[in-house]
């Protein structure tokens, strides 16, 4: 039973200020009786404790009646949870006050999905949508003691499977499930309002789950409730913030009250901002606060600027009575998207503050199947690493969940911008319903109501990759032949969704926040994903028709929003899934952690191996080749986009993060584990920085980078060397970089470097040092690193404690030849390193931090260094050929 005796008292000293408790205590949950699953799985029919905020699969897994999802392949399994009903119950008192308030509303901010929730045997909702929050009136049905508060969670495969296999044309769905528990033509997830990942992806398992995913909240009041303090940035510029602080309060009764508006601003000073007596009637009440800041401490993206924050804290009296407070921060910042036409189209970038910012960052799937396990000690230590390898943005994609209030409070405060889509992640949603279009945007306005204060949101998009798979992978044209009035329809339904309602949702609430329909696209123009204009995904490298890495030089987008490769994580992530005995290609546990390619995504993997680095010699090669591949790909698509500056204005590669543990398009693993890619995006993405850039032709192109508001000066420095380190050219010249810039300063053909030199023992070596800046380095090859002559590298390295820092160790490492994609390890020990992922020179020296909380004797012990000459090339073990598709 939750008793909420205590809250009670100490809301006590504000003797009208809302009263809210949070009901988390004596949760039970079963399946339903009677229910279709229950005679296959009886042990799930017993009242269990349950944990809320929560999911059924962590539920029945801290009782031990299923495996953990993610180790091994329990996967198929497990389905059966995704089509029971599930019931959850608790039992609560409720406070003298909230009985005596003349409001009370139970508040629902995550129910996941299709729920009906009852009180004290009275049905108070029929939810539908995972997606919003559910606000109940209950006054007068509340007890003293021994309230009942029981939610029932319906299938969602159960529930929609009749209507849809009933439709005589379906619309296109995104993953068929290859379990049997719905057909592969009768696709129920997109005819839900629910996280569309949990039905599958090409990087995550599918659990359809169900739970109470986010508090439930009993509110009460007896004059006034403050529902929302939306802080609208009206103009910003470098002397003065212009914003209007809007209050929307629900009174009980007509009142008489005072406003008082505090500011506090980032250096600790607080002030009252703002005071004004307004009479509000009983019901909903908007009420506009004007506030004006005098040389305003402005919010930048990270690189360039701080990340100051003002708090606003907003008080509602009544004489001297505290009736409400509410308080908000934001940061103050201009932000705008740009759209410029020129003679090749339609330009897109962003510009905050006035300064035009090319956004180099990352896509963000969900951070955790289940959702309420998602910590914020774990985005903490994802936005962090994204933040240190010179990101400034990150897609947040469509097809999981809004992320909470950590997300963007960790992006405002690391200076992330955030690219947020509305949560449709593929295919085609029945928008022709208005009862579901109606639902949809009920779900946007919670959603751009709740975020609109953080100065790191900077654009809302109506979805992931509906209007390219309705235009060109055959969704439109196969419902077209079979039935065109109704994809008439259905495309209607889209563009009254995609391109109207959501759109003006945006502009009523977002407080100027641009709006764009659809990525990739250009905004519902005849043509999408296009160089010419908008945004692009770009897959057919990894993809179809699995162009070579080369072929991103060919590719010169206005914003890249979407490309990538895969790799494995590191070996420490693959053993807490998989025995060592069972690391091996084909085999049923790696393929179950593969989901590219319904697990064939091995074979893919295995053809951009072979294709640069030739076959590794055991499965351990295997994973350290895929992600030397990814690194080195991302990094040469990367690198282009910003050489084509200012037509490329963004670069977000697939993906930040992973959903679990297995092979992904990642740069960090679920545990937080980077891989190579992270690192080199370290150096890909820094503020100054030089392409260097062979094509498949053999030819080389040369650009210097600044993505810096000031003029750069440096030295650049080009040497051709053997393997070896002799040096068969060295030349030094001063170069001066305009701010925010890429400038091409050379371009070669191979013999313009090499001369008679050996293309397969021969590199050039660009370096480019810049005041204030780390040296930036450019490796270039002129041959497949399985054609090369590789020598031993003569790696040596040696660990000593740190002087300076305390717990913290310096790794001293040297090769005696070029080591390439040099990869340090501590096995299963935890060890930071401020690199990885490295290239030595001939006869060089580096100096990497390391921190851990283990000794120097047995980090030293663990230690383990790899390069490339000591991976290719052997014959790969397996149980079954990993041909190249």
């Amino acid at each position: 039973m939750a008793l909420f005796a205590g809250a009670a008292q100490a809301d006590a000293v504000q003797a009208d200020a809302p009263l809210q408790f949070t009901i988390d205590q004596g949760w039970t949950f079963r399946m339903v009786p009677g229910d279709t699953q229950a005679g296959a799985y009886p042990e799930a029919a017993p009242s269990r404790a349950a944990t809320v905020p929560g999911t059924v699969h962590t539920d029945l897994m801290a009782h031990g009646l299923i495996p953990d999802p993610y180790i091994g392949a329990p996967e198929a399994g497990l389905q059966w949870i995704g089509l029971a009903d599930w019931e959850y119950r608790v039992e609560f008192d409720a406070s003298r006050a909230a009985l005596r308030n003349g409001r009370s509303d139970l508040v629902f901010e995550g129910l996941d999905t299709f729920a009906e929730v009852w009180l004290n045997g009275h049905k108070l909702l029929d939810a539908d949508n995972a997606h919003r929050t559910w606000r109940v009136p209950v006054e007068g049905r509340l007890r003293p003691s021994g309230n009942i508060l029981r939610i029932v969670l319906r299938s969602p495969i159960a529930r929609m499977l009749p209507q849809v296999a009933a439709m005589p044309h379906k619309i296109a769905g995104n993953y068929p499930s290859p379990y049997g528990d719905e057909p592969q033509d009768a696709m129920t997830g997109n005819f839900v309002r629910k996280p569309g990942y949990h039905y599958g992806w090409d990087w995550g398992p599918r659990y359809v789950g169900a739970g109470i995913t986010k508090p439930v909240v009993l509110q009460s009041w007896d004059a006034l409730r403050i529902d929302d303090l939306q802080l609208r940035q009206d103009r910003v510029d470098a002397t003065r913030a212009e914003l209007t602080a809007i209050a929307s309060l629900d009174a009980v009764r007509a009142a008489a009250v005072e406003l008082r508006l505090w500011q506090t601003a980032p250096d600790g000073a607080r002030v009252l901002a703002v005071r004004k007596t307004a009479r509000l009637r009983a019901g909903p009440n908007r009420i506009a606060l004007p506030v004006a800041v005098d040389a305003p401490q402005r919010w930048f993206p990270n690189g360039y600027g701080k990340q100051p924050l003002y708090r606003y804290e907003l008080e509602v009296a009544d004489g001297k009575t505290r009736l409400a407070g509410v308080s908000a921060r934001t940061g103050l910042r201009s932000v705008e998207l740009r759209r410029d036409r020129d003679p090749r189209g339609t330009a897109f970038y962003f510009v905050i503050n006035g300064i035009p910012v090319f956004a180099k960052g990352a896509n963000t799937i969900p951070f955790d199947m289940f959702q309420p396990r998602v910590k914020k000690a774990q985005l903490r230590r994802a936005l962090e690493l994204a933040r240190d390898a010179n990101m400034n943005m990150l897609r947040s994609w469509g097809g999981g969940y809004y992320e909470g209030r950590d997300f963007y409070d960790l992006a405002d405060e690391l200076g992330l911008l955030v690219w947020q889509d509305f949560m449709f992640g593929g295919g085609m949603q029945p928008a022709y319903d208005p009862a579901f279009r109606a639902n949809v945007v009920h779900e946007a306005r919670d959603q751009v109501r709740r975020l609109r204060n953080h100065p790191s949101v900077v654009l809302w998009c109506g979805n992931n990759e509906q209007e390219i798979a309705w235009k060109y992978w055959g969704h439109g044209k196969t419902l077209k032949a079979a039935d065109a009035a109704f994809a008439d329809q259905v495309w209607k339904g889209y563009v009254q969704l995609f391109g109207a309602d959501l759109r003006q949702v945006v502009r009523e609430e977002g407080g100027g926040i641009g709006y764009w329909s659809s990525s990739p696209s250009q905004d519902l123009q005849e043509v999408a994903n296009t160089e010419a204009s908008g945004d692009m995904h770009y897959w057919e490298v990894w993809g179809n028709p699995a162009h070579p890495v080369t072929k991103y030089l060919e590719i010169t987008p206005r914003f890249m929003s979407e490309y990538g490769l895969q790799a494995w994580p590191v070996q420490r992530t693959i053993d807490a899934f998989a025995r060592r005995d069972q690391q091996q290609l084909g085999a049923p546990v790696i393929d179950a952690h593969q989901k590219f390619m319904a697990g064939k995504g091995n074979e893919r993997l295995m053809k951009y191996i072979n294709d640069e680095f030739g076959a590794p010699r055991d499965f351990a090669g295997f994973v350290y080749l895929s992600q030397a591949m990814q690194a080195e790909g991302i990094e040469l698509a990367a690198l282009h986009h910003r050489r084509s500056r200012p037509y490329t204005m963004g670069s977000l590669y697939w993906q930040l993060n992973d959903v679990w543990p297995g092979a992904s398009w990642s740069g960090i693993d679920w545990f937080g584990r980077p891989k190579a890619l992270h690192f080199h995006a370290r150096r890909f993405f820094a503020p100054v920085a030089l392409a260097a850039l062979r094509d498949a032709r053999g030819e080389t192109g040369l650009s210097l980078l600044n993505d810096r508001t000031s003029r750069v000066r440096g030295e650049l420095r080009t040497r051709v060397m053997t393997l070896e380190g002799r040096v068969l050219r060295d030349e030094r010249k001063p170069v001066e970089m305009a701010p925010l810039s890429a400038t091409k300063v050379a371009a070669y053909r191979d013999a313009d470097l090499l001369g008679t030199a050996d293309p397969a023992s021969t590199v050039a070596v660009f370096e480019l040092q810049a005041e204030g800046e780390p040296t930036a380095r450019a490796v270039v090859y002129f041959a497949p690193a399985k054609n090369i002559a590789w020598r031993d590298a003569g790696l040596h390295a040696t660990l000593r404690r740190d002087p300076q820092h305390s717990g913290a160790y310096l790794l001293d490492i040297s090769a005696s030849s070029l080591a390439r994609a040099v990869w340090i390890d501590f096995g299963d020990l935890d060890a930071d390193l401020s690199d990885n992922a490295v290239t030595l020179l001939p006869g060089e020296r580096i100096t990497l931090e390391v921190t851990s909380d283990a000794t120097e004797d047995a980090l030293s012990a663990a230690l383990q260094l790899r390069a490339l000459d000591d991976a290719v090339p052997a014959t790969l073990p397996q149980t079954r050929s990993p041909s190249a598709p």
